[in-house]
């Protein structure tokens, strides 16, 4: 040791031995500083010592923190330049040497804070990438060199591809960490130009036992990374390398669900513009279902117990990786959500853990202070790991036993003492696998007591009658109908093709749902209503674990079932809503119309641009989950009756107007922008009549719908496809009109009617809003200007809302003479009744019904506006009601007769439709159509 190059501060016999026989002279040339810089490496690391003792050129560079920083920001370089001429000797000791070099300089930016460990993370990775690529390319090249080049359909060289697994494929490498790795190629032929021809999966075997050579080998250099080809199709005793078609075979007859997990991480180390793209599309159905998809589960916790009793078994508890509260559990959670979630939103299909974890939160699978924390733990541990395997370059996540290992640990991470460093990562842990308690441990299903009826009512093979007697909450008719119920539904699943897996379910969904029945009191007609619901599913094994796996939500299927038979049929028509029912206080969850926007604007997020059944589709199942929320919201008391109406209309405004922006995204792709507009200004408006008009729609409303624009040119659009700018508008209408009423699997949008536009249906379905305006002034007919009352434009631009409703207020208020006016409504009544008929559950035609109201209501309006003002500023009755009352039309007890009866008429038509079997007669109807006869006749006597 030279005078001026002590060694380390409080160093034993034997790091001062090491210092002055590999370093001393070294470190002479150094300044103070730099000396020092050294030391904290060499003590946080035996790795860094043995590469800067094979390449001692470093040294002075890897105590300069400016050099470390400016030198990774720069990235990393292939070190072979492609070059097929290197010997194989030359090439694994050229990809050693730049490995060791590159990851000790990465370590050495994070023992000096330079980076973060995302950024240390990410670094690993890159270097990762750029050696795999750099020893593929050269054993491609020099394969070629023997055998040819393998050329794909278009005459060009064909790659293999090369699939990244695990935290490789997820760009989150860790320190010393093995690479996991799959190899396809796009097609099967021969090579050509080579000294002897061979078939191409000769040829990419090969290359990949080449590729896995130079990487894997160990020489005097070291190794690059210690290659695992055990995730590939068939394991071990399959072939190295498969073409795409091999490949689709397999994932889709054979595939587990151990691999669907593995291959949410994968991604293409080399990718093109052809193949890469080929290859994912390929994949992405094996890994991501179209629905819900809770099969995910249990397997995944299959796989965490089997790994929990390996833990036990070699007494893992220092494990930060597969220790309760480890690395794996982040995983575990992430990728439990991505499986489950994945294939109805495309954000989720990431991955990268860093990438999908605010995805979670965005999407509202956990809550943003989970997310945060579960990402700070998580990054905590990924810390501690890096340091942990750069010590020396071993593939550990053990916490150290021995005082050196902690030593270099506490070093690397810059902690004062053991303790404290400890329970910094023991804090952690607990919150992760209480985070991983929540998502992937077992529901607390019902106590297997409780379970006891269910068993024996679905189990048994006891006479209806013996079987009835232990149902105590019914009569014994009401008990048989049940258990008559609960036989034909298992003598019809025997018939069908429920599988195993679905009979296995099935024996343990059936009793929870009973047990659940017995809770509730209910009736055979509940039993019926759910039985008919799980007739749909019962093939669709996903549903039947989505309803075991979630409790509350077959609880909830019980409560709303219970209370409508419309949310019945929704449920059983349209499966995919039983999704909804997972997280009840989101289902209850009140909206605003901006809400509606927002929740559309977010399941439009999911579908790719182009693919327009797949928008129609997403477009349906939108409106039946909101319609659904509604419903449930409107059983349970939680929206007030008069506001379901509100949220229906909203609902249906936000819809069309998203219609309106597709169909016109896809008019002006086609044809171009008409003359004179924007996509920002598309001069074009949306008016709406009868109950959307109003705000009191339905579950069932149609949409009456009239399109205007304010288009005067003739000229062409501005499209390669060019054609009149007037033509554009009918072209939209008809988009919209398509996009709206075809059929697809999950039924109807809207149904939209246009009837009312002006000339009815000899009329264009699209207008100038000033031959709107001529045509209700000189040629509309009376019954054309009530609907008027009830019109509101719910599309359109600030400046065409102004002109409609100076429209609408100008023609309201023209003078009319009374007794003609009476007439005429008159007869519009007399024919309306005509054409429906009266039945006595009518609450809409029969006499004192809503039609009745709302007649009284647009006659007051057309009546006496030009005197009245406030008569046509709304559009729903009972604000009219209320504007009559306040201009001295109705009196105050009148109208409240009149708003009143209106209501419980209302809630009698939206009971109709939740729940016809069990409505209830309101007591109070009677005498409030009896008010509402008594106003229509003074209103309406000649």
């Amino acid at each position: 040791m030279t005078e001026n190059t002590p060694a380390p501060a409080n160093a034993s016999a034997v790091e001062t031995a090491y210092w002055q026989a590999s370093f001393s002279a070294v470190a002479a040339g150094l300044e103070p500083h730099a000396q020092q810089q050294l030391r904290l490496l060499l003590q946080a690391s035996s790795f860094i010592g043995r590469t800067l003792q094979q390449q001692p050129d470093l040294i002075a560079q890897f105590c300069d923190n400016q050099w470390l920083s400016t030198t990774l920001d720069q990235g990393f370089n292939d070190p072979l330049v492609s070059d097929a001429a290197l010997t194989e000797s030359v090439a694994f000791s050229l990809l050693r040497r730049y490995r060791n070099a590159k990851l000790a300089q990465i370590l050495a930016a994070d023992i000096f804070k330079l980076q973060s460990i995302e950024q240390s993370l990410e670094a690993v990775s890159r270097l990762a990438n750029v050696l795999i690529n750099s020893a593929y390319q050269w054993a491609y090249q020099q394969q070629v060199q023997l055998s040819g080049t393998p050329l794909d359909e278009h005459g060009q060289p064909m790659p293999l591809l090369l699939l990244g697994m695990g935290k490789l494929g997820g760009g989150e490498l860790n320190f010393s960490s093995d690479i996991d790795l799959i190899f396809t190629y796009p097609a099967n032929g021969d090579t050509v130009g080579g000294r002897k021809t061979v078939e191409h999966q000769q040829f990419f075997t090969k290359v990949g036992q080449k590729l896995i050579a130079a990487l894997h080998q160990v020489t005097a250099d070291g190794f690059c990374y210690r290659v695992d080809m055990r995730l590939r199709p068939f394991g071990d005793s399959g072939p190295l390398v498969l073409s795409f078609a091999a490949f689709e075979d397999y994932y889709q007859e054979q595939g587990r669900e151990w691999e669907r997990y593995a291959m949410l991480k994968a991604r293409v180390l080399n990718p093109d513009q052809i193949h890469a793209p080929a290859l994912q599309s390929l994949l992405k159905p094996f890994i991501y279902r179209r629905y819900i998809d809770f099969s995910a589960i249990e397997s995944l916790r299959r796989m965490k117990q089997l790994i929990e009793q390996e833990n036990r078994r070699r007494n893992r508890r220092d494990n930060i990786k597969l220790g309760a509260g480890g690395i794996r559990e982040v995983e575990f959670i992430v990728q439990t959500l991505q499986l489950i979630r994945g294939g109805r939103i495309p954000q989720l299909q990431e991955p990268a853990i860093l990438k999908a974890l605010p995805q979670l939160s965005e999407h509202g699978l956990l809550a943003t202070v989970q997310v945060q924390q579960l990402q700070a733990d998580y990054l905590w541990l990924r810390q501690v790991e890096q340091a942990l395997q750069g010590i020396d370059d071993k593939q550990t996540q053990t916490l150290p036993a021995d005082q050196q290992g902690q030593q270099q640990l506490l070093v690397s991470l810059g902690y004062p003492d053991w303790p404290l460093l400890l329970s910094a990562i023991e804090s952690a842990m607990n919150r992760i696998h209480q985070q991983f308690k929540l998502v992937i441990e077992p529901e607390d299903h019902i106590e297997p007591q409780e379970l006891g009826l269910g068993k024996l009512l679905w189990d048994s093979d006891l006479p209806i009658t013996e079987l009835a007697e232990h149902i105590d909450w019914l009569s014994a008719v009401d008990a048989e109908a049940l258990l008559a119920q609960l036989l034909l539904f298992k003598q019809d699943c025997q018939r069908r093709s429920v599988g195993p897996r679905g009979r296995e379910y099935l024996a343990k969904l059936v009793p929870q749902l009973l047990h659940y029945l017995q809770q509730q009191q209910a009736s055979a007609t509940v039993l019926t209503r759910i039985l008919g619901v799980f007739k749909q599913i019962v093939t669709r094994t996903a549903y039947l674990e989505l309803l075991f796996e979630n409790p509350p939500a077959l609880q909830q299927l019980v409560l709303l079932c219970s209370q409508s038979g419309w949310v019945a049929e929704q449920l059983a028509r349209y499966p995919m809503l039983l999704d909804e029912l997972i997280d009840p206080a989101q289902l209850y969850q009140v909206a605003t119309i901006d809400d509606y926007r927002d929740r559309l604007r977010l399941y439009l997020m999911r579908v790719p641009e182009d693919d327009l059944e797949l928008l129609m589709e997403t477009l349906r199942q939108f409106k039946q989950a909101q319609q659904l929320r509604i419903a449930a919201a409107d059983i349970s008391g939680v929206l007030p009756l008069m506001k379901v109406s509100d949220h229906l209309t909203w609902l249906a405004e936000v819809i069309v107007e998203q219609l309106v922006n597709l169909s016109w995204q896809q008019m002006t792709a086609r044809y171009g922008l008409p003359a004179g507009t924007t996509d920002q200004h598309k001069a074009f408006a949306v008016i709406g009549y009868g109950k959307l008009g109003g705000l009191e729609l339905g579950y069932g409303s149609d949409l009456d719908l009239v399109f205007v624009h304010e288009c005067q040119s003739q000229a062409a659009t501005s499209g390669e496809r060019s054609i009149d700018s007037m033509q554009f508008y009918l072209k939209l209408v008809q988009r919209i009109l398509h996009l709206s009423t075809t059929r697809t699997n999950s039924g109807v949008l809207y149904e939209m009617d246009t009837r009312l536009r002006p000339s009815g249906n000899s009329g264009l379905l699209a207008i100038h809003i000033a031959t709107y305006q001529q045509y209700l002034l000189q040629e509309a007919w009376t019954w054309e200007h009530q609907a008027l009352v009830r019109a509101r434009m719910i599309v359109g631009s600030p400046a065409l809302f102004a002109t409609f409703a100076a429209i609408r207020q100008q023609v309201l208020t023209l003078p009319r003479e009374l007794n003609k006016l009476k007439t005429d409504v008159l007869q519009m009544r007399e024919k309306l009744r005509q054409h429906h008929g009266v039945s006595s559950d009518d609450v809409k035609h029969r006499v004192g019904g809503i039609v009745d109201l709302e007649f009284i209501s647009q006659y007051l309006v057309l009546a006496f506006s030009q005197q009245h003002p406030g008569l046509f500023q709304f559009t729903d009755n009972i604000r009219i009601l209320e504007a009559a009352t306040a201009c001295g039309l109705l009196q105050d007890a009148e109208a409240n007769a009149l708003i009143e009866a209106y209501q419980v008429l209302r809630g009698v038509g939206h009971r109709q439709t939740l729940a016809p079997a069990t409505m209830l007669v309101d007591t109070r109807l009677p005498h409030l159509q009896q008010q509402v006869q008594k106003c229509w006749t003074q209103w309406f006597s000649m």
